[in-house]
């Protein structure tokens, strides 16, 4: 049976776009007593940008703090303090909530909307298709490129026993806004790191078992216009790594990642790498797997002088590498898109280990 796929149903794209975003949300609003709530990253926090955004008498703008990644324990703090908030103004529920920042920032918010309206804690609804009720309306507005987080039907989440994305076609955002200009400021190393998330999304789908004609079509032009940005430094880069993220994370929501992700992924549940960095790490040392890939991540690394983080664990634990590998094997689809059907037999606990000890010396 083929997909039903569901997409982002209303984008918009420019250099200064932000500037729509109370019209945009306005449409949304039924009365003045209507509640948006924004999660901004705090990164914002004594920058300009809480001065664009025009507050109705029930809104609330909650400063977010991704210097960890998104954890479930933290997602339930944040839907039981919008509760709160909404209570005491006479508010059943905020009518949207608006995720502002990186992609660690928007998986926020795309959790906290689907908690508004599901019961119990985030960490019950790790997994595939978990999520019974929709999510309150939810807007993206990404500050840095590459996850392909607007995109996505996953939030990623660190719970009490796993590394697992909230995967739902109600996790998807009903309004991206993408503005260029809000990437303009990025660090150099943040800005790479998290662009290679999106390269490395596109060497994983279009290498994988379960490419098709439409993950392709997307990948295809995102590797494109990743090799322009990272290899050629363009004028227009910001615009062009603002819509390689975006077509990557089409190509994977139709496909899927592989090797490296599912290896990325314990690195950050054990030792807290964020997600780009983890699979900078985890990439560099899969030449077995996605040979000509990592000999172009490298020498994009070259172009933009930077260097791996190195000597990370040289003493890993047996303890610590079989907690990595039970959160890498959780992630069933990801290696069977990389190695086929039959990836059980062609993977090992031990394979595992020794890549893992390969990236932390």
């Amino acid at each position: 049976m083929f997909r039903n796929f569901k997409v982002v149903s209303q984008v918009v794209f420019g250099r200064g776009c932000f500037n729509q975003l109370d019209d945009i949300i306005s449409k949304k609003r039924e009365s003045d007593a209507t509640a948006m709530i924004f999660l901004i990253d705090d990164v914002f926090l004594n920058k300009d940008i809480k001065n664009r955004i025009k507050l109705a008498e029930n809104d609330e703008i909650i400063w977010v703090n991704v210097d960890d990644e998104p954890k479930t324990e933290y997602i339930d703090q944040l839907t039981a303090q919008i509760k709160k908030k909404m209570k005491l103004k006479s508010v059943s529920l905020p009518e949207g909530v608006i995720g502002i920042g990186g992609g660690s920032a928007m998986d926020l918010a795309k959790a906290v909307a689907l908690m508004l309206t599901n019961q119990g804690s985030s960490s019950e609804y790790q997994g595939w298709d978990l999520i019974k009720n929709p999510a309150v309306y939810h807007v993206g507005v990404p500050t840095l490129s590459g996850t392909g987080s607007e995109v996505s039907r996953t939030t990623v989440l660190t719970g009490p026993e796993k590394k697992l994305g909230i995967n739902s076609d109600y996790t998807v955002f009903d309004q991206i806004i993408l503005d260029p200009e809000l990437i303009k400021d990025v660090p150099k190393q943040q800005w790479f790191y998290t662009g290679m998330d999106c390269y490395i999304h596109c060497i994983e789908s279009l290498t994988g078992t379960y490419l098709n004609t439409f993950s392709q079509s997307f990948g295809e032009k995102s590797l494109d216009l990743c090799r322009e940005v990272f290899l050629e430094n363009p004028d227009d880069a910001d615009d062009k790594l603002m819509m390689a993220s975006y077509f990557g994370g089409m190509s994977i929501a139709y496909s899927q990642v592989g090797v490296c992700h599912a290896l990325s992924y314990g690195l950050s549940y054990v030792f807290g790498i964020h997600h780009g960095v983890g699979n900078c790490i985890a990439f560099n040392c899969l030449d077995e797997y996605y040979a000509e890939g990592v000999a172009e991540f490298r020498k994009m690394m070259e172009t933009n002088k930077i260097e791996l983080p190195a000597n990370i664990c040289p003493d890993v634990s047996k303890k610590q590498l079989k907690i990595m590998t039970d959160v890498s094997l959780v992630l069933e689809p990801l290696w069977e898109n990389a190695l086929g059907k039959n990836w059980k037999k062609i993977i090992t606990r031990e394979k595992i280990e020794s890549l893992y000890k390969k990236m932390l010396r």
